[in-house]
């Protein structure tokens, strides 16, 4: 079996929780693209772990886990990663590997991020400032370093001399920046290119012999299908497929290989940094759900902007991933609120919109159209089964379903791994 999981909104729909949970059933977890932008969290026994290049199912002690060459590795943020795990008592020695393709981020990739959103001005894109744009556009500008590159000597500063006589003319000559020194960087890396050797791999060579011996593959994507470069809010996207379809050129594994697609999506709606957010609430029931849900960027700590359930992005979600089914979560958050919301369709210039525009104009300036539907007051986050639920918490999940016609087929009713409503 070979299982990928999908954010189905704008990130942060809480799929750390979710692949955790999936993983129990797996023998390896692999990511797809992203990079130490990602902030996938899990709490395991009251205690919470942050994930941001490592997957997610490194918790149990008996899952392989890899990083594929859809994702591009900051060394620095790795070894900080499995150094706090560790400190954690997570081992993961034998059984963390690295794509010998993916491509590396290197410090002259952040400082660009940096200064380039920053010249952006009123187009800024509120970036992790991480560099993951910056290096995706290397690897497709063919200047790009990858791990196999990093961990030759040779080739790592022939490749390095190449890409900083490119980078030194931008900080010199348009930026007005230091210049940045070969010896310098290759020194400074050197820690890191001797520890990653253990484990570079032919992951997409593993993979697909794995996968013919019957073992199943957990493959995790980070962001959400709103942020994938070509289908999401463009231009306030991240640098890399992160739509289902990108588990097969990011691992290196063919569609027919994939047997079943797991949408990941919360009861309301979140997004960081900037971009059209049709629902997007700025009054007390905004605070509320920010308040409640704890919605705090696990990458930058920024707040995130809340709303609505929009259920015309899940729908097209929905049809764009191929999904068998939804897992929903926070559903907790929404206990209090008397009269909850949904949107069913986008209203602008006269026109009704009961799908995904693509039209910038049409999607930043568009009126949401609305469903009301009853609360509930009573706790959930004991609940362990779905009749066990309120009558009004059950009647909004089955309207959601109605609405994306995929069903919903588990609920999170808490952080813990344990908080699970299974239909």
């Amino acid at each position: 079996m070979v299982k990928v999981v999908v954010g189905t909104q704008w990130g942060d729909e809480g799929k750390g929780k979710i692949i955790d949970f999936l993983a129990q059933d797996m023998d390896i977890v692999a990511r797809y693209q992203g990079g130490g932008n990602a902030g996938h969290t899990v709490v395991l026994e009251d205690k919470k772990y942050v994930f941001h290049l490592i997957p997610s199912g490194i918790l149990y002690p008996d899952k392989i886990c890899i990083i594929g060459n859809g994702v591009v590795l900051d060394p620095v943020s790795l070894f900080e990663e499995i150094e706090y795990l560790e400190k954690n008592g997570v081992s993961m020695e034998g059984r963390l590997f690295i794509a010998e393709n993916a491509h590396v981020t290197l410090p002259y990739h952040k400082i660009l991020d940096q200064i380039e959103d920053k010249f952006r001005g009123k187009g800024a894109l509120g970036t992790t400032g991480r560099g993951i744009g910056t290096t995706y556009a290397d690897k497709f500008n063919r200047i790009g370093v990858r791990v196999i590159d990093f961990i030759e000597d040779d080739i790592f500063m022939e490749k390095l001399k190449i890409a900083l006589k490119l980078k030194n003319y931008l900080f010199r000559e348009y930026y007005k920046e230091e210049m940045l020194a070969v010896d310098k960087i290759y020194k400074e890396t050197e820690i890191y290119r001797q520890r990653i050797k253990k484990m570079v791999k032919n992951v997409t060579l593993y993979l697909n012999e794995e996968i013919d011996k019957g073992k199943n593959i957990l493959a995790e994507g980070a962001q959400g299908t709103f942020l994938d470069i070509d289908f999401g809010t463009y231009p306030y996207v991240t640098a890399s497929n992160s739509i289902a379809g990108g588990a097969c050129t990011g691992l290196g594994i063919s569609p027919k290989k994939i047997t079943h697609i797991t949408g990941v999506v919360k009861s309301y709606t979140t997004r960081v940094g900037m971009g059209p957010f049709p629902t997007e609430l700025k009054d007390d029931d905004g605070e509320f759900l920010r308040s409640a849900g704890n919605e705090y960027g696990a990458t930058t700590g920024r707040p995130r902007r809340c709303g609505w359930f929009d259920a015309v992005i899940s729908r097209f979600a929905a049809s764009i991933n191929g999904l068998d089914e939804f897992v929903m979560t926070k559903l907790d958050v929404l206990t209090g609120i008397k009269k909850i919301k949904v949107a069913v369709a986008y209203k602008f210039d006269g026109e009704l919109y009961k799908n995904y525009p693509f039209n910038t104009k049409v999607f930043s300036n568009c009126e949401a159209v609305y469903e009301e539907l009853d609360g509930w007051s009573e706790d959930i986050s004991s609940i362990r089964e779905y009749n066990k639920l309120p009558d009004n918490a059950k009647r909004y999940v089955e309207r959601i379903e109605e609405l994306i016609e995929v069903p919903i087929t588990k609920i999170s009713t808490g952080s813990s791994r344990e908080q699970m409503v299974i239909r």
